[in-house]
């Protein structure tokens, strides 16, 4: 086994693809970063929630809006459609119905 190896964590360490040692995971053989900066704010500053109810009302106003006329028409038009069959059948179970069509049976 030759040292370099030895120093790479033994002969079952692959070399990347272009036969250099990558690393161990995460840290890739790359140079230090250097420049960037981050910025961040205490959990304790935060407020999540900011406008939270706000938004979920006129949210859901837009989007039932946008689909009222899809789902409103046909449930009128049922609703009209059953209104109507359970007319029509009181009325054909009614004493006048059945004199009205008691030949065509």
């Amino acid at each position: 086994m030759r040292p370099t190896q030895a120093l790479r964590g033994g002969a079952e360490v692959p070399l990347g693809r272009h036969g250099k040692y990558l690393g161990h995971w995460g840290n890739f053989g790359s140079y230090k970063q250097r420049g960037i900066i981050t910025y961040s704010m205490s959990p304790n500053k935060q407020n999540p929630f900011a406008g939270a109810a706000h938004d979920a009302v006129f949210n859901t106003w837009r989007r039932f809006s946008k689909q009222v006329l899809y789902f409103a028409p046909p449930c009128i038009a049922f609703y009209y459609a059953m209104s109507w069959a359970i007319e029509r059948n009181h009325y054909l179970n009614s004493k006048e119905g059945r004199k009205e069509f008691a030949g065509s049976e």
